[in-house]
């Protein structure tokens, strides 16, 4: 009888090494009760979607990728401590440099700071001894002795070295995203920043992992121009006519409308619980990743109306919400809305345009001359001198109508709230006309679309003709 081969440590050692090499989802099992003692491993089919994903930067078939999935699901784990330690390690690449980035420092210092526990754990050091340099082992930068290093950045001080990757996590915040300025910065960031901090353009990964909170945050941004990213986009409910699939062969499994993407974890309990907190908006965005509900959020506009012609109106106010762009950037709108005798308001019309300003007071003009005399005009005056100017000159280019000029307190969802009101209760209706889906679609995404000029004068042509009295002025004009 032969005598079994005795199996050693090192065989084990051997065989552990090459299971995770060959994968970095067995890895992230083997490797996350080292990191979270205590913490029982959940494993989803989603762990391995995106792993499959990063994988295939580690061999180099692609080399930008944007992940799109709910908070709770391992995503910062997965991209940011996980992978960039199994390419040091289980992948023979120690000379990777790596920056980890968010919209928070305290954030990119965490999952650093995790990284480095599971690259100095005893269970790794056994598989991959790998040595840190003792001058540049620190909180925020550490390298080893094959030069590779791991940064944490915040996402507006990105500066000093270049990484073969970069993970920005997180480039918004959930209160950033819906901040125009804050908006700006980032993707100020992604224009002009990450580019520079790649060591090989050509070869030089870039990974993006965030939920979708704005229609034009980064990732809206991205998805927009077409950059070639390799979009992995998994949202807490399955979304049949939405499911993603990539290049590589990916698919979402997923076969019935609102199956979830976690159960192991969030179940169906769990979820709808916290959709009934979070809202319409949160849950669109955090949990299905898209900036506005399937049906809508904050207008229920599928309760608009159409009619041919408006009724006997009583008021007439066209609302102009003015910006200085000729091509590009954000739209000037005017938005003309009746109170009807029956009680309704009636959206009669909407110019809309990208001009320069010369252009776009010659259209104001042209419009006031084709509403007529019973109209009355109002335009939004922004904050500063600047503002203060670019109103006074309309009111002087529209002598002879009635004008006149506010500053707006509040936010647009503020301000639009009194006319979302009456949406939802039935009392608006358009006017049909070639506008009408345009207007529509704006409505749909507010307050998180991409453009909100139609609906911020609508809301603040709305205010107007509920609230000022022109009764008097408009039976005189018309008598």
């Amino acid at each position: 009888m032969r005598k079994a081969p005795t199996i050693t440590h090192e065989d084990l050692l051997s065989a552990e090494r090459e299971l995770c090499s060959r994968s970095l989802s067995a890895f992230v099992r083997r490797a996350w009760p080292v990191l979270e003692p205590g913490q029982p491993y959940i494993h989803g089919w989603h762990v391995d979607a995106i792993c499959e994903h990063l994988e295939a930067i580690t061999r180099g078939e692609i080399n930008r990728l944007l992940i799109n999935i709910p908070p709770g699901t391992m995503k910062s784990t997965l991209t940011s401590v996980f992978w960039p330690a199994w390419e040091w390690g289980a992948k023979g690449l120690p000379h990777t440099k790596m920056i980890g980035a968010s919209h928070e420092q305290g954030l990119a210092i965490r999952d650093t700071r995790k990284m480095r526990n599971l690259v100095k754990s005893e269970w790794y050091q056994r598989l991959w001894p790998i040595t840190f340099t003792s001058d540049q082992n620190q909180k925020t930068f550490y390298e080893n002795d094959s030069t590779g290093f791991r940064q944490a950045s915040a996402v507006a001080s990105m500066t000093g070295k270049r990484g073969d990757r970069i993970v920005w996590d997180d480039p918004h915040s959930v209160e950033a995203a819906l901040s125009d300025a804050h908006r700006e910065t980032a993707l100020r960031v992604f224009q002009e920043t990450l580019p520079t901090r790649l060591n090989n353009p050509d070869r030089s990964a870039i990974v993006i992992v965030m939920q979708r909170l704005h229609e034009n945050d980064v990732s809206g941004y991205i998805l927009e121009n077409d950059l070639g990213y390799e979009h992995l986009c998994l949202p807490m409910e399955f979304e049949p006519e939405r499911r993603c699939s990539t290049s590589l062969g990916f698919s979402d499994p997923r076969k019935e409308d609102g199956e979830l993407l976690f159960p192991e974890r969030f179940s169906r309990e769990t979820v709808e619980r916290d959709k009934k907190v979070m809202g319409a908006l949160a849950t669109a965005g955090q949990f299905q990743q898209r900036p506005a509900p399937r049906g809508g959020a904050f207008f229920e506009w599928q309760s608009v109306g159409y009619v041919d012609a408006a009724p006997k109106l009583t008021k007439i106010v066209r609302f102009w919400d003015k910006a200085g762009t000729d091509g590009g950037g954000a739209y000037t709108a005017g938005v003309k809305i009746g109170a009807g005798v029956d009680g309704n308001f009636y959206i009669l019309d909407v110019v809309r345009g990208q001009w320069s300003a010369a252009m776009r007071e010659k259209t104001i003009r042209a419009t006031a001359e084709g509403d007529g005399r019973l109209v009355s005009h109002w335009i939004e005056q922004e904050p500063g001198s600047g503002g203060k100017e670019s109103a006074e000159a309309t009111i002087r280019n529209l002598a002879g109508f009635s004008i006149k000029a506010e500053r707006p307190t509040g936010d647009k969802a503020v301000r639009a709230e009194p006319l979302s009101v009456q949406v939802e209760s039935g009392n608006v209706f358009l006017v049909r006309a070639e506008w009408n889906q345009a207007f529509i679609d704006e409505m749909k995404t507010f307050p998180v679309g991409k453009y909100k000029d139609q609906i911020d004068a609508a809301g603040g042509a709305f205010t107007k003709v509920a609230t000022e009295d022109y009764a008097k002025r408009f039976a005189l004009l018309s008598s």
